[in-house]
């Protein structure tokens, strides 16, 4: 079922969006677009010489592509195609690291829905980013506004 509107939206609702690999590529661009070059991102021997042993992705990286999966797995779940805006971002966790070569998917459910007005709704999903070993390495949850169904018009009297 294709979502359009609040209306088409439940809680319960689930959803899944296409996995994506992790490069060196897109912690090096991120560090450059905003000025965080933290070793444990960008330098593989400080890196090695940390509890992970290795160069990992930064936190914020890795919300920014889950808000992009989420984008993309909206055709199923409760981004209806007339959303209006993010309306939050809460609970915010960073769970495990994530490193160069993990492949992430995200995973997604519908918690609540809430008419606001006669022409919005915001809608409140649970997310998490899980590796390819299964493992949760994000969980944050969305505040989405979204149009309602434009009301019909009754019959004209005259």
């Amino acid at each position: 079922m294709e979502r359009l509107y609040f209306e088409d939206c439940r809680v319960g609702d689930r959803a899944s969006a296409p996995a994506r690999t992790i490069t060196e590529a897109d912690i090096v661009q991120f560090a450059a677009l905003t000025g965080d070059w933290h070793p444990l991102h960008t330098d593989a021997e400080y890196a090695k010489r940390t509890m992970f042993g290795e160069r990992i992705a930064h936190g914020l990286l890795i919300l920014a592509i889950g808000t992009g999966l989420l984008f993309r797995s909206s055709q199923n779940i409760a981004l209806p195609k007339f959303s209006i805006a993010a309306a939050g971002l809460d609970k915010v966790r960073f769970v495990a690291p994530t490193k160069i070569g993990d492949t992430i998917a995200l995973e997604s459910e519908v918690t609540q829905i809430q008419a606001m007005t006669a022409d919005r709704g915001l809608i409140i999903a649970r997310h998490r980013m899980v590796n390819q070993r299964g493992e949760v390495v994000l969980t944050f949850t969305t505040k989405t506004l979204a149009q309602r169904r434009p009301r019909q018009e009754g019959p004209s009297d005259g």
